[in-house]
């Protein structure tokens, strides 16, 4: 067994990556799902496999302990998002393994992000977007990734059933959670 983490080629263009366009929108896109991959090799299912991919309880208890608390507060803000289209709320312990890796994928990009702007210094701001900072650019970017639109079947079917929150809150979700959000926006913490 092998411990890996594939994405397809197509991925990485359009708006995902470009060679061509800021990093910000890059991290901000593309490192939110690589970011959110990795943190499945911790999350509820994740956490399961040592680094051979064998099925091994291999964390010390206190580390369980707190991993477990975190994911409760997870399990719970989830639960208490009702859909605005359909007006459900949804399953927070269906989809707790895409929500722990959605939040572990933005806080990683963004921490990347600022890595590599400390290393190569500012960028430019894009014409016609000068109003906002490259930091609001990556937030743009990354909730970019998740624009589409679903009949009501669809998303009712998918709070029921899935593994995955509507889209909707696989960005207000994780956004919530980060206070450099707030900051980079200037509002206060899970505003809208």
């Amino acid at each position: 067994t092998e411990n890996s983490i594939q994405f397809p080629a197509g991925i990485l263009q359009g708006a995902f990556f470009s060679e061509d366009r800021p990093n910000y929108m890059n991290y901000g896109a593309i490192g939110f799902v690589i970011g959110h991959e990795i943190t499945h090799g911790f999350d509820d299912q994740g956490r399961t496999f040592d680094k051979e991919g064998n099925l091994r309880d291999w964390w010390h208890e206190s580390t369980k302990e707190k991993y477990i608390e975190k994911a409760k507060c997870i399990i719970e803000q989830y639960g208490n998002y009702t859909d605005s289209q359909v007006k459900m709320n949804l399953n927070g312990i269906n989809t707790q393994g895409e929500n722990i890796a959605d939040n572990g994928g933005i806080k990683e990009a963004y921490r990347a992000y600022v890595k590599w702007v400390s290393k190569n210094g500012p960028e430019k701001r894009l014409p016609g977007l000068q109003n906002y900072t490259p930091q609001q650019m990556f937030w743009m970017s990354a909730a970019t990734t998740w624009c589409s639109t679903y009949r009501d079947e669809q998303i009712r079917s998918r709070i029921r059933l899935g593994e995955h929150p509507p889209p909707e809150y696989r960005v207000k979700g994780p956004f919530d959670n980060m206070k450099e959000f707030a900051r980079d926006f200037n509002c206060p913490l899970v505003s809208r």
